[in-house]
């Protein structure tokens, strides 16, 4: 283990972009695996069983580069600030059908970008932190030019999320690399965004709290 130092911004750029082809390359090779079944399968249960992955993983390689677009891209930069009901609703688009749910209580409006970016990269942080599947509550609170927001974690096996706490306390870590880069750009978020961001236990769920 050894302190990781901050990269580049080119750096930063080639891994994110590296995050981003780990994390749509599965769903994209089970669409090409998909069409090959159709070109070569005659037996019509066979064609609508490609079918049906064909459009599973589409609807998910779309929710993952929508994910991305906005949480480590510059979506919306024109303005600064992102809709919240898009940032739910991309979130749930995230976590799809899997072994996670999601509960979002907040109100309506705009959201600062950086703190934009910062809640959807803790949504994430928060598939981490449940390896076994469980509830991820969102909650948002107060004014939104000052909010803060919490991500309770709730499931069996909880756990902080890998390498967050090191990289929010500057303790040595693993190299910069696909695994760690979202964790790492999540703590430079939060700094960048004037805001406190906390790892909790509380039970046996794992709280993550963002406040300015």
């Amino acid at each position: 283990m050894t302190q990781t130092a901050h990269p580049t911004d080119l750096e930063l750029a080639a891994l994110i972009s590296s995050k981003i082809c780990h994390d749509v390359i599965n769903p994209v090779g089970a669409i090409y695996n998909g069409l090959e079944i159709l070109n070569e399968e005659e037996d019509a249960e066979a064609k609508s069983y490609a079918l049906d992955v064909i459009r599973n993983v589409t609807e998910q390689a779309s929710a993952r580069l929508q994910f991305a677009r906005f949480a480590f891209g510059a979506a919306g930069s024109a303005g600064s600030v992102i809709d919240l009901s898009t940032a739910e609703q991309i979130s749930r688009g995230f976590i799809g059908k899997s072994k996670h749910k999601l509960a979002w209580k907040g109100p309506a409006g705009h959201l600062g970008k950086d703190r934009a970016k910062l809640l959807l990269n803790l949504v994430a942080s928060a598939v981490s932190a449940l390896p076994r599947g469980g509830e991820i509550q969102v909650e948002i609170k107060g004014p939104l030019d000052n909010a803060s927001f919490t991500v309770r974690c709730r499931g069996t096996g909880a756990r902080p999320p890998h390498h967050l706490v090191e990289f929010l306390t500057g303790a040595p870590t693993s190299p910069l690399d696909t695994q760690t880069i979202q964790p790492y750009y999540t703590a430079r978020l939060a700094a960048n965004a004037g805001m406190r961001l906390d790892v909790l236990k509380d039970g046996a769920d794992i709280l993550l709290a963002a406040k300015s």
